[in-house]
């Protein structure tokens, strides 16, 4: 499957660039969520934050997902990993599901490993993104 263009606004791409830099350092040094984080970042779209489609999953965006095969809907907001709280939704960009969702608009299919095989997810909708709503931190 041909994955779209992802988008990655200049603010979140520094901070995600630091965030791998710190990562070496950490528990997560050796992961393959790094490598993973890192792939999607050197093929990413990086754009002004003034510039980002109000439909696109940037960090702290909360977005409604579809896995395709069992029509599940769920709804999570994308945090660095020191504020995951997966039971409340907030998904780190260093998960796989975080990492997989970052940078795709509403309408995109990307595709999520799991333990228990490949997940085909498409993006619903973009209930909150910072960007779309003057916050540009």
């Amino acid at each position: 499957m041909d994955q779209p263009v992802i988008y990655v606004t200049k603010n979140d791409a520094k901070k995600l660039r630091d965030l791998l830099l710190e990562a070496r350092y950490s528990d997560y040094r050796g992961s393959a969520y790094l490598h993973m984080l890192t792939g999607e970042l050197d093929k990413a779209r990086v754009v002004d934050p003034n510039e980002i489609p109000p439909d696109v999953i940037t960090l702290y965006s909360t977005a409604r997902l579809i896995d395709l095969a069992s029509d599940e809907e769920m709804v999570y907001t994308l945090v660095f990993p020191e504020e995951a709280e997966p039971s409340q939704g907030k998904i780190s960009v260093l998960a796989p599901i975080g990492t997989a969702m970052l940078g795709y608009k509403v309408g995109d299919v990307f595709e999520w490993e799991t333990p228990g095989g490949r997940r085909s997810i498409r993006v619903k909708e973009v209930v909150y993104q910072p960007e779309a709503s003057g916050d540009y931190r």
